[in-house]
């Protein structure tokens, strides 16, 4: 069976590229803001918003490298790189989650004066934006991890926005100043749950664990369980992109298989069962059928 590599690959650039557009957009009207204002909320949305705009540029710079032809070289492409592009993201978003804590801490303790009307004016103008972004991405969240990425990047965005037109109100109609550090630690608690959840997902996939939602258990029974199968060992289960589970295995078959036929059979029958059996559908497989002598005399074999 063959399998074209690039299958579920390349992200829709253009919807990233008006997303990025939006946020460059909205980045440098918060900067504006942020030194106008003095406020923590503005200017923590706004490293937020930088984030984004380096996240979203990776974005469509991998989903670009992953439309490459695959080579001698990259036997896969570039395939990995939206995995790359999500931990690296995430990573910034956890830099700037942590900043805004810390930040905000202090601020409880000496809030600084903040123009509630400016506050508002800034917070709609990107609460605005980040529905704009929020629109265009939608269509295209479940094209990846990359995507997936980017659509809660701005959602949190707008989150964050909400944060702070609530902030302004608050210091505009009662005067507390706190409101606005208030705020800012509330898109911190935003930002930090996603970062972790992103970049745990794009190590899961670069240190090759099984993905979630699959029992490596269960498929190894169900291997088991096809006729003229007695065992199978090196059995391994990982994804290339978030879009892109492989299997590989060392299946032992009767004897006879290997003389009466039955070995293309049975190929044919797994292959089959991997990719219709499971809620992941695994389509790239690859088997190494082999008699129980020639498994015995296997040194780095491994269950």
């Amino acid at each position: 069976m063959a399998h074209d590599h690039s299958h579920g690959a390349g992200a829709p650039r253009g919807r990233l590229a008006i997303a990025f557009a939006v946020a460059a957009v909205v980045f440098v009207a918060e900067v504006i803001g942020a030194v106008v204002t003095g406020s923590l909320a503005l200017l923590t949305d706004a490293g937020h918003m930088l984030v984004d705009l380096v996240g979203l540029g990776m974005a469509l710079a991998a989903a670009t490298l992953v439309l490459r032809p695959a080579s001698d070289r990259r036997t896969w492409g570039f395939r990995r790189a939206e995995v790359l592009a999500a931990g690296a993201q995430a990573t910034l978003l956890a830099v700037v989650g942590v900043y805004s804590i810390v930040e905000g801490l202090r601020r409880l303790a000496d809030p600084p004066e903040v123009p509630g009307g400016s506050l508002l004016f800034f917070g709609v103008l990107g609460l605005a934006a980040n529905v704009v972004g929020l629109l265009v991405l939608r269509g295209g969240r479940g094209a990846g991890l990359n995507m997936r990425a980017a659509f809660l990047e701005v959602m949190a965005d707008a989150l964050g926005s909400v944060a702070v037109i609530v902030a302004a109100l608050v210091i505009r109609f009662t005067g507390w100043e706190r409101a606005d550090a208030v705020a800012g630690l509330l898109i911190a608690l935003i930002i930090l749950p996603r970062a972790w959840a992103i970049l745990r997902e794009s190590l899961s996939i670069l240190l090759e664990s099984t993905p979630r939602g699959l029992d490596l258990a269960k498929v190894r029974a169900h291997i088991l369980d096809r006729p003229h199968v007695t065992d199978v060992h090196d059995l391994h289960v990982s994804r290339i992109d978030s879009n892109l589970p492989v299997l590989t295995a060392h299946v032992v078959l009767d004897d006879e298989c290997f003389h009466d036929g039955h070995a293309p059979l049975i190929l044919r029958d797994l292959r089959g069962c991997l990719a219709e059996h499971f809620d992941l559908a695994i389509e790239h497989s690859t088997f190494q059928f082999e008699r129980a002598a020639d498994a015995a005399g296997e040194h780095l074999h491994h269950h």
